[in-house]
């Protein structure tokens, strides 16, 4: 695999983000996308990966040699620098591979007015091209000292919206690991009232996937919650944008159900969400208009734009959730940030069980009984993963090959990925991931152990099959 554009951002393994296509990509992405910008200022950020210093320096290098003013905004979560940036209509840039391993890395994008879209790609990986055949990468510089006020902006743009003491009494749990907002997190539930207790601080990156978490990770977080007494855990991916949330029971609320919950408490009046998330969105009758699309924010944002109906919010089965409108909370304004990010689904959850009188686990309860779980097969290459997929939509006889339960779908669907409905109500979803070789799985039944079961067994025949 080489760097190339998936469903967020620029990615690869971490020694092809080179000084010459950085500096390649960084300039075609000024020139292409943010030329209007009034005062040449662009921010960039990082996560906590050891080749993200590196890749930083080469960005701001490039940056300047635009003649572009490069402000470093340091170790800070992808929506904190986002929204910090769009706040004054300039670009920003995070250096992050999310949740993929550490041997990669990535590039994301963002507009002066909001995420980098679908459209952009083309246009910007062209002019990258020639500039790369033009030879003219520059030396990297090494971050200096980052700007404060981003951070600090991002502690306060919660605290203050969500008031003082929205989580007065709750002892909740930080799973710190190498998440780049680990601290930011602490001090956002510690604004709110709640009593934190933090574990696991690791000097390493560790890849943690909210759509296919390690069992480790939810077995050692029911472990901390027996033993201190917590309401829960939360924590995020490694740059900020998916929340895990681990309930008072040691079990993951997934993403998608954060997300019904948060637009339940800002009371959206249109949801769009991909094809992933379960179908207890259209089911909970919570909201006027529900809009399915493809897997990834560009698609959720370009979704949210069409909306007629305000306020709109998007979010993904992983958790990450976009707010297309300013709302009112207990607090204050909560601004609009269109752009994936994990602390805001996490504290609405906690503050709506509290407001409710329930615990998170009660809380996801009161959802109708819908329950996806995805998983992936790893090292899977985009040309095997096509035919793979090709095979599933169009032969019933390798569906029934592979497994019989899926041969008889009633529904297909092709918009991202194979998508197969049947009569029980149950899903299956093949798609291969944009951001790494992996083929991804996902599996919605109507009860926990019905979905493990089925995607355990599906995954072992994926496993076979490559």
């Amino acid at each position: 695999m080489t760097a190339a554009f998936g469903t967020s951002g620029l990615r690869g393994p971490a020694v092809d983000f080179t000084p010459e296509l950085c500096t390649a990509y960084i300039s075609a992405f000024l020139e292409r996308v943010a030329p209007e910008t009034p005062e040449k200022t662009a921010y960039v950020a990082a996560d906590l990966r050891e080749s993200s210093p590196r890749i930083a320096g080469q960005c701001l290098a490039a940056i300047k040699a635009m003649g572009w003013t490069a402000v470093w905004a340091g170790n800070v979560p992808t929506p904190a620098v986002a929204a910090y940036a769009m706040a004054r209509k300039a670009p920003a840039i995070m250096i992050t591979g999310s949740h993929i391993p550490e041997a990669y890395n990535g590039i994301k994008f963002y507009r002066p007015d909001g995420e980098f879209l679908k459209e952009d790609e083309a246009p910007v990986r062209m002019r990258a091209e020639a500039i790369m055949t033009e030879g003219r990468p520059v030396e990297p510089v090494t971050p200096g000292e980052a700007l404060a006020a981003v951070a600090e902006d991002y502690i306060a743009r919660y605290a203050a919206s969500f008031g003082a003491g929205a989580l007065t009494g709750l002892k909740i749990g930080v799973d710190l690991h190498s998440a780049v907002g680990r601290d930011l997190t602490v001090a956002i539930l510690e604004k709110l009232g709640a009593e934190v207790h933090a574990f696991r601080r690791m000097d390493r990156f560790v890849a943690v996937d909210t759509e296919a978490l390690d069992p480790e990770d939810v077995a050692r977080a029911r472990m901390v919650i027996a033993e201190n007494g917590l309401s829960g855990v939360i924590s995020t991916d490694g740059d900020g944008d998916r929340p895990l949330v681990i309930d008072d029971q040691g079990r993951q609320i997934n993403g998608d159900v954060l997300g019904v919950l948060t637009a339940k408490l800002i009371k959206a009046k249109t949801v769009v969400t991909p094809l992933s998330s379960t179908s207890a969105v259209e089911q909970s009758n919570w909201f006027e208009t529900v809009d399915r699309t493809r897997i990834g924010s560009p698609f959720v944002v370009a979704g949210m734009a069409k909306a007629t109906s305000h306020p709109v919010v998007g979010f993904e089965a992983n958790g990450g959730f976009l707010l297309g409108d300013d709302v009112t909370l207990a607090g204050g304004v909560l601004g609009k940030l269109p752009t994936r990010d994990a602390i805001l689904p996490a504290v609405a959850a906690l503050v709506l069980a509290k407001s409710e009188g329930r615990s998170l686990s009660a809380l996801a309860a009161t959802l109708p009984p819908r329950f996806m779980k995805a998983d992936r097969v790893k090292e899977v290459a985009p040309d095997k993963g096509k035919a793979f997929l090709t095979s599933i939509e169009t032969s019933a006889d390798f569906r029934a090959g592979f497994d019989a339960r899926i041969a008889t779908p009633t529904e297909i669907s092709t918009l991202d990925g194979v998508r197969m409905a049947f009569a029980n109500g149950d899903t299956v979803h093949f798609r291969q991931s944009g951001n790494a070789p992996e083929m991804r799985i996902y599996v919605e039944t109507g009860s926990v152990e019905a979905t493990d079961r089925l995607l355990s067994e599906l995954l072992a025949r994926l496993k076979e099959q490559f």
